[in-house]
């Protein structure tokens, strides 16, 4: 049996940008605030409130907007003019039909891998913009299944690797979130392997475990077939 029977992918900022827009819609939001408070502690307060909503909105773009909101109500002492809000509600729908845009090599890896590998696309967020933008990707038909899940934990990538796989010892997942993609998977049992976007988002940081045996950090998703193969020894 090979070493590494299923591949888990993320999706945001992994196969396609995301949190670039999402700092384009900040740094909209602080113009729009400008009068009330100055940037740092207006992305501070923002920071915050995504923070405290993640277990009422979950990840998103739709919870994104309604921090803002919250946010925006907050830093004005409940005094934030009704256009500044129709503009936050405005940027969230741009963002909700923005294009998907791959990233370097994406594409690419999931072909070289395909063949031989049950590939699963695990994603957090909301459920019709994932949707959405997989299928914009051109991607959906390459994966084997798709899970989108409310969060990345152990127990989640265990579930989702026995559901579709061998188990956590024979699966590897790649994403760009130590947090989210890297750390659980490991715990777990399997290969977490980190690609770097440009962008982190603040609540997805963590100290990469480099001194476990199942991480890896890769400059791009171009060189993980190469370290597949390396894993399966072929």
């Amino acid at each position: 049996m090979r070493r590494i029977t299923t591949i888990g992918f993320d999706a945001d900022d992994t196969l396609w940008h995301n949190e670039r827009f999402f700092r384009l819609t900040q740094e909209h939001f602080a113009e729009l605030l400008a009068d009330y408070t100055d940037r740092d502690t207006l992305m501070a307060r923002l920071l915050a409130a995504e923070r405290r909503n993640l277990g009422q909105y979950g990840f998103g773009i739709k919870g994104f907007v309604l921090s803002m909101i919250e946010t925006a109500i907050e830093v004005t002492d409940q005094r934030v003019p009704a256009p500044v809000i129709a503009e936050l509600l405005q940027a969230g729908q741009e963002m909700l039909r923005h294009p998907i845009e791959l990233l370097p090599h994406a594409e690419d890896a999931i072909a070289a891998l395909a063949p031989a590998h049950r590939l699963v696309l695990i994603t957090k967020g909301d459920l019709l913009d994932q949707e959405r933008k997989l299928a914009q990707s051109g991607l959906g038909e390459m994966f084997d299944a798709v899970e989108i899940v409310s969060d990345k934990t152990p127990p989640v990538y265990a579930a989702i690797f026995a559901r579709h796989g061998d188990g956590a010892e024979a699966a590897l997942m790649v994403g760009n979130s130590l947090r989210s993609d890297v750390l659980p998977p490991i715990l777990a049992g399997g290969w977490g392997v980190h690609v770097p976007s440009l962008f982190e988002w603040e609540i997805e940081h963590a100290e990469a475990p480099v001194t476990h045996p199942r991480f890896r950090a890769l400059e791009s998703l171009g060189e993980l077939p190469e370290l597949v193969g390396w894993i399966d020894g072929s």
